[in-house]
């Protein structure tokens, strides 16, 4: 499911904490990736790598941000971790929220 931006910051609390990249997800959440209708994408290719991961500081929300091509843009899948199970995703524009540069 595609989050709203309500429905996304629901989840998000600070300070997030960066987990390790070697930390393992609670469960397997690539089958879901697999199922996104390309149209959430917004015109982004994401690679399937996920190089940072972020928890609520409750513990019990975990985003994962998946790779695009573009730089410091995101699909963030967020997973429940207790109920283990994926709650929505919605692309992280960095660029556009901060006015950052997308140039590699």
């Amino acid at each position: 499911m595609q989050l709203t931006q309500s429905e996304f910051d629901a989840t998000f609390a600070a300070p997030m904490r960066r987990l390790s990249q070697e930390t393992e997800p609670p469960f397997d959440f690539w089958p879901y990736f697999d199922t996104i209708p390309s149209n959430d994408f917004l015109g982004h290719r994401f690679s399937g790598d996920v190089t940072y991961v972020y928890e609520h500081p409750s513990g019990s929300f975990q985003h994962a941000l998946v790779n695009c091509e573009d730089k410091n843009v995101f699909l963030v899948i967020v997973l429940n971790v207790s109920s283990k199970h994926v709650v929505g995703h919605r692309v992280l524009d960095l660029c556009a929220m901060y006015g950052l540069d997308g140039q590699a």
